[in-house]
């Protein structure tokens, strides 16, 4: 079910400046005043930390995230994953958990190359171990 939200060109250019230019770490990303399209709300700098990204997560509204998630392999390598979030906690209201899970696939589908997808109600759900356990599998 689409919303008819648009994504604003922002939110690719800051897409693709965290994709190729390593610019940004995390951008998250949430609907306009009136709910008419998808905008950048925050874009990170390339220093920032994962601990950082959490406090910019609202206790109980909704954000859609991109993360640029680093992380080691067993035998050492390192690896980067572009992980994109969907951040609805149980505290949320009704109406915005609706409006923000229908306008998802809008915003979702422009961003290209996107490697895991996380979905988080709480902050377990968007821990450092339990995000590197869901993209690290199998790499």
């Amino acid at each position: 079910m689409a919303s008819g939200v648009g994504v604003n060109p922002e939110c690719l250019e800051a897409y693709q400046e965290l994709k190729l230019g390593k610019k940004t770490k995390y951008i998250i990303f949430t609907l306009s005043k009136d709910n008419t399209e998808i905008i950048v709300e925050k874009k990170s700098s390339p220093t920032s930390t994962y601990d950082d990204f959490l406090a910019d997560l609202p206790e109980s509204e909704c954000r859609w995230a991109v993360y640029d998630f680093d992380f080691e392999k067993e035998d050492g390598g390192k690896r980067s994953k572009i992980t994109f979030y969907s951040w609805s906690p149980d505290d949320s209201k009704v109406k915005q958990k609706m409006l923000f899970a229908s306008s998802k696939d809008a915003l979702r589908r422009s961003l290209v190359g996107i490697a895991a997808e996380i979905q988080g109600t709480d902050f377990s759900e968007v821990a450092h171990e339990s995000v590197l356990d869901k993209v690290s599998r199998g790499h």
